[in-house]
């Protein structure tokens, strides 16, 4: 594997030829600011223990999906305002993907599944590692239809598609350090066009939703928006609710 690319824009970039998981191992080396920098990656094309959003299994076969992790050390001072970091994630890999899939309907699940007209390719998990965020992702590239974990996901060879692993790293870690930056300077969604950016991707808006929350609650309703702190809005019965927290699926077009 090679990323010249992404390498040129990463603090740093490993790509290893297997290991358990990206974001555990890069979690191991948070504490070396010095040798493992802001936007320092890890990568693999075989992950054979990854762990996704509620602690679901993330398995894929050997060579058909890319596993990335990237390490985020300049970070808002205000520790609410880095709820948005998964959300700008989702939005820099969807437009990575759309850049090699531009015949199609590239959009994001609220608050970080990236779809290709409506199916899942990427999903994203970040989690906090001391003073810094590890925000790992997983990519259905190679990925047959026969081995595909749902019938609602995809990959970019279901597509039709070559994907350029390289390019799409590259680009997906250029919007993500664009989108943190501007987060940063100006300390807030709305201030820095995170909110907007983040809103014009998403496709859960508008739509109606069923929501799982915790404590084995539901939620119908339809989502209206995301407030200042990227919390979905959802309208149900008369009321707004602001769910920070849930399984959602989008109910089927009409």
């Amino acid at each position: 594997m090679g990323f010249p690319l992404a390498a040129a824009v990463a603090g740093r970039l490993e790509a290893v030829a297997e290991t358990g998981s990206t974001n555990a191992d890069l979690r191991a080396h948070a504490s070396d600011a010095v040798s493992w920098p802001h936007l320092s990656v890890l990568v693999t094309e075989n992950q054979t223990a990854g762990r996704g959003r509620l602690d679901r299994v993330w398995v894929a076969p050997p060579g058909s999906s890319l596993a990335v992790s990237v390490l985020l050390r300049h970070l808002p001072t205000d520790a609410t305002v880095r709820g948005w970091i998964p959300l700008i994630a989702g939005a820099a890999m969807s437009d990575a993907v759309a850049a090699q899939l531009p015949e199609h309907g590239v959009s994001v699940k609220w608050p970080n599944d990236v779809l290709v007209d409506e199916r899942k390719i990427c999903g994203i998990l970040a989690e906090a590692a001391g003073a810094a965020v590890i925000v790992g992702s997983g990519m259905n590239t190679r990925m047959t239809a026969d081995q595909l974990p749902v019938p609602t996901a995809t990959s970019f060879a279901v597509e039709g598609a070559t994907v350029d692993q390289d390019r799409l790293l590259a680009d997906y870690l250029s919007a993500l350090r664009t989108h943190l930056a501007a987060l940063v300077e100006a300390g807030d969604a709305v201030g820095s066009g995170v909110h907007a950016t983040v809103t014009a991707r998403c496709a859960t808006l508008g739509r109606r939703v069923h929501v799982s929350l915790p404590g084995d609650r539901l939620l119908d309703g339809i989502a209206t928006g995301l407030d200042v702190d990227g919390r979905l809005l959802v309208a149900a019965g008369g009321v707004e609710h602001a769910i920070a927290a849930g399984d959602v699926v989008h109910a089927r077009l009409a």
